[in-house]
């Protein structure tokens, strides 16, 4: 199979992580819950991970580094820490429905500051417009739809600006394009493990600015057990019940083998494959390629439609031609509607650190030979 849903998730992993997974299952049992070998030992990998990731995103205190279960969970935190019904909250044109749908289900009132696929100046723009007297705002950081790398720093800016308190999500860019948390400003960052960090699923990660954050659980910390309210300093405030040890200790693999080889050669990798593939895709006027003029503002994601093939049949039949991608809206309905696809939807081709590229040649012969 030539796995190219790398958006979706890390299928493809450094053995590492697979090995740090079996060996927590079998070492590792429950951090802050005992001082016997095991329980330290686990509580030694937690550790370890938040350090990791603390020097990753470049943040001086690593107990501002808070494990979830997913970005979705890191989102619905960081949001229902920020807004609440009828604020005014400011997303971008590309979110994901795990942003959109905890902003409707709060009743926010949710402005979309919707700007041109790949433009970088009027996404800027559009969010000038609309931050005046805002609660908070959200920006993705890289479409997961399209690629898009959205100029976050110069909205991080802005948001400064105006006082207003701004979520990034870094569900596409977290491991494969670089994010200096200290130095964006923003109150929040959310990611998965499972993606660009290459760890398990069932992992996620929110980077929390300062302690005013809400839990969206509550339950046993191993800290303050005497208290009946949760801990009021992080990470254990928002870290109720028992980690996910051997996730954790799969995610600690899986970041320090992204920081071996750095998120931006990783990029240039990734990017590098998704040029060759739209090169060889051009062979064929039926295929609507949704590319940026500057390669510097799209990453190692490609949306399609091919001319008279169904979205969703397509890739059906490359996936029986034994090639893995993922067909329709994406989970991010508003990012289709900003860019014009929402009647269609597209066929995503996203690329790893894992694909060659004698990979993609055959993927895109397969592509060709199906758009006729």
């Amino acid at each position: 199979m030539i796995y190219l849903d790398s958006a979706a998730t890390s299928l493809q992993k450094p053995a590492a992580v697979r090995y740090a997974v079996l060996d927590a299952m079998a070492e590792l049992s429950s951090p802050g819950r005992g001082g016997y070998e095991t329980a330290m030992n686990a509580a030694e990998t937690v550790l370890d991970c938040r350090l990791a990731l603390a020097d990753l995103f470049c943040m001086r205190e690593p107990e501002r580094v808070v494990f979830t279960s997913s970005a979705t969970h890191a989102l619905n935190i960081a949001i229902g820490s920020l807004a609440g019904p009828g604020d005014r909250v400011v997303i971008s044109g590309y979110e994901h429905n795990a942003v959109w749908r905890p902003l409707h289900a709060l009743r926010a009132d949710i402005r979309v500051a919707a700007s041109p696929l790949f433009d970088q100046d009027a996404a800027v723009e559009a969010f000038r417009r609309l931050l005046p007297g805002a609660k908070a705002a959200v920006c993705c950081h890289v479409s997961n739809v399209f690629g898009y790398i959205l100029p976050v720093e110069r909205i991080a800016a802005l948001c400064r600006e105006q006082g207003v308190p701004l979520i990034v999500d870094a569900s596409q860019s977290a491991g494969c394009v670089g994010l200096d948390f200290d130095r964006l400003g923003c109150a929040f960052a959310a990611m998965p493990g499972h993606k660009g960090l290459l760890g398990p699923q069932g992992t996620g990660v929110l980077l929390c600015r300062d302690e005013n954050v809400q839990p969206l659980l509550f339950g046993g910390t191993g800290s303050e057990s005497e208290s009946p309210d949760m801990p009021p300093y992080l990470p254990d405030r928002l870290e109720p019940g028992t980690h996910n040890v051997p996730g954790i200790a799969g995610l600690l693999a899986g970041v320090r083998w992204v920081a071996g080889r750095t998120p931006h050669e990783l990029l240039h990798h990734e990017r590098g494959l998704m040029e060759l593939f739209s090169r060889l895709l051009e062979a064929s006027p039926r295929i609507r390629q949704f590319r940026a003029r500057d390669s510097g503002t799209q990453a190692g994601v490609l949306s399609v439609s091919i001319g008279g093939v169904d979205c969703e049949e397509a890739a059906a039949r490359l996936g029986a031609e034994g090639v893995a991608v993922r067909a329709g809206l994406h989970c991010a309905p508003l990012a289709h509607r900003t860019a014009g696809t929402l009647e269609t939807g597209t066929v995503r081709f996203s690329f790893s650190p894992f694909n060659t590229a004698d990979e993609i040649r055959s993927a895109a012969a397969k592509v060709l030979a199906l758009a006729g």
